[in-house]
């Protein structure tokens, strides 16, 4: 059952207490191996959008680490719009995540999609996301929650700021307080030139409201490869604490988001120009 501290409660007026700078006016920096979320340094996980193969995930993996991403991304279970689409490996892409760890040192951050999933995706995953549709999934979220593990709760493309802290809430309530938000995108009007709209407002707004920390993810924000680097830049200047990015060996033949990933080279360069970005906010990569 969750039970929200009677003190911690009334010091704030906000619904969502837990989440609130009144109630913790300093940042959380959450610890991810030798990784430090929150902190001075702008963390970038990046990696494919799905584990499609052992040979891919470890050519993207070799790849993202020498161009200076610090986690590995990576889908083992892939909730599409469609069911004729690729779905993902299961355990056996957790198996090729973990192995990853085990030659390059990455951290793994991989998504978890349903409550009976959540104990073998603990097993393998250093952070558990919760993807955009399941932003609400309430369960889920009390069920990730317990695992102790680091929770990375993505917006809901329809969603406000206050639900999204709201569904945070359900995380913090359950005495997980390893809790980092990513934005994502939202749905708005134009689906024609966008996939969705990266509301990078949210950014400082929730460095106001929250003291977890933010990051944002301008694959999903945009949809498209050529928009991914001036958002990423735009995301370091505005206040973010990371960076999620889909990286491909091979784009043109993803199975999925491929229109939306970098190549290892363009990743390459992109992390070039983000260093200097980071310098200027005082951070560094």
């Amino acid at each position: 059952m969750m039970t929200i501290p009677m003190k911690t409660a009334t010091r704030s007026k906000k619904p969502y207490h837990l989440a609130s700078r009144d109630v913790h006016p300093e940042s959380t920096v959450i610890q991810v191996g030798d990784v430090r979320i929150g902190g001075a340094q702008l963390v970038v996980m990046a990696g494919p959008c799905a584990v499609e193969s052992h040979e891919q995930l470890l050519q993207a993996a070799y790849a993202v680490r020498a161009a200076g991403a610090t986690l590995l991304r990576g889908g083992a279970f892939k909730p599409r719009t469609s069911p004729y689409d690729f779905q993902g490996l299961g355990e056996e892409g957790l198996q090729i995540l973990a192995e990853a760890r085990e030659r390059t040192g990455l951290r793994i951050v991989t998504e978890v999609v349903d409550t009976e999933d959540v104990a073998v995706v603990a097993r393998y995953a250093d952070v558990l996301q919760i993807g955009s549709r399941n932003m609400s999934a309430f369960r889920l979220l009390q069920k990730a929650a317990e695992t102790g593990k680091p929770i990375m709760l993505k917006r809901g493309f329809q969603s406000t700021i206050k639900e999204w802290l709201l569904s945070a809430e359900y995380v913090l309530a359950s005495g997980n307080n390893q809790v980092i938000l990513c934005e994502r995108g939202i749905r708005t009007y134009d689906t024609e030139h966008t996939r969705n709209t990266l509301d990078l407002t949210a950014v400082p707004v929730l460095k106001r409201e929250t003291h977890l920390p933010v990051i944002v993810d301008p694959s999903h924000g945009t949809g498209r490869t050529d928009l991914v680097g001036p958002l990423s830049k735009a995301a370091v200047v505005v206040g973010a604490d990371g960076l999620l990015l889909e990286v491909h060996p091979d784009p043109s033949s993803a199975l999925c988001d491929g229109q939306q990933s970098l190549s290892t080279s363009e990743f390459h360069g992109l992390m070039d120009e983000l260093r200097p970005m980071a310098e200027l906010v005082g951070r560094y990569v």
